[in-house]
C-alpha cells in the first residue's frame, strides 16, 4: 500500500495527493461539533494547475503522500518560452515553460538558485528565494527636494518587469524585491 497521511497529520505547507494530483495545504481547521463526528476543513492548492479546492474530510480519512522530489537548481538561460535550469549536484538540465513558472519568471536572472518540485520525475513548479536583488535599468530621475511621503514611480528592472519604487531611486540602483508580492523592499546598492 502507498504511503498515506491521516487528517490528524495535516499542517500548513504539507504536500498531499488526492485523485492522482499533488496538492499543498494552504490552511486547515479541525472541527469537533457538539453532535456527530469531528471533521477537517481544508483549503488546498493544486501544484500542477494552481486551482484551489476546499474539501471537507472526516476525522481519520486518509490522503496519499505524493511522489514529490525537491531539488536545488540554478537558472541558466531562456530559450524562447522555455527556461533552462541546472541541478547543482548532478548538473542535469531541466526546462520549464512560462506557464509552469507563472509570476516567478518576472524575477529570474541568470545564476539565481531556486527550488524546483518534481512530481513523478517531471518538473512542475519553481520556488524562488523570498527576495532577490535586481538592477534598475530604466526609471525617471529623482527630483531633488521631491520628498512627498509615500510617493512612488515606475522602475523597470533588469528582467524587464516594472515595479513601483520611491522617488529617490535612480537608474543603476540595485533593489531588493519581494518575489511573493512583487513589492520593493529596500535599496542595496
Amino acid at each position: 500500500m502507498a504511503e498515506v497521511y491521516d487528517t490528524s497529520e495535516f499542517r500548513n505547507g504539507l504536500k498531499i495527493e488526492i485523485d492522482n494530483e499533488p496538492f499543498e495545504i494552504i490552511e486547515f481547521q479541525h472541527v469537533k461539533p457538539g453532535k456527530g463526528s469531528s471533521f477537517t476543513r481544508t483549503r488546498i492548492k493544486s501544484l500542477t494547475s494552481g486551482r484551489v479546492l476546499e474539501p471537507t474530510l472526516k476525522s481519520g480519512d486518509k490522503v496519499g503522500k505524493p511522489d514529490i522530489d525537491e531539488r536545488e537548481m540554478q537558472y541558466l538561460f531562456r530559450e524562447g518560452d522555455q527556461f533552462n535550469f541546472m541541478d547543482i549536484k548532478t548538473y542535469d538540465q531541466t526546462f520549464l515553460s512560462e506557464a509552469q513558472l507563472g509570476e516567478s519568471r518576472k524575477y529570474l536572472k541568470e545564476n539565481l538558485n531556486a527550488h524546483i518540485l518534481f512530481y513523478r520525475g517531471k518538473a512542475i513548479t519553481v520556488e524562488l528565494p523570498n527576495a532577490v536583488d535586481l538592477k534598475v535599468v530604466k526609471c525617471d530621475p529623482g527630483a531633488r527636494g521631491d520628498t512627498v511621503s509615500g510617493a512612488m514611480k515606475p522602475a523597470t528592472l533588469e528582467t524587464g518587469h516594472t515595479i513601483n519604487v520611491p522617488l529617490f531611486i535612480n537608474e543603476g540602483d540595485v533593489l531588493r524585491v519581494d518575489t511573493r508580492s512583487g513589492a520593493y523592499l529596500t535599496r542595496v546598492g
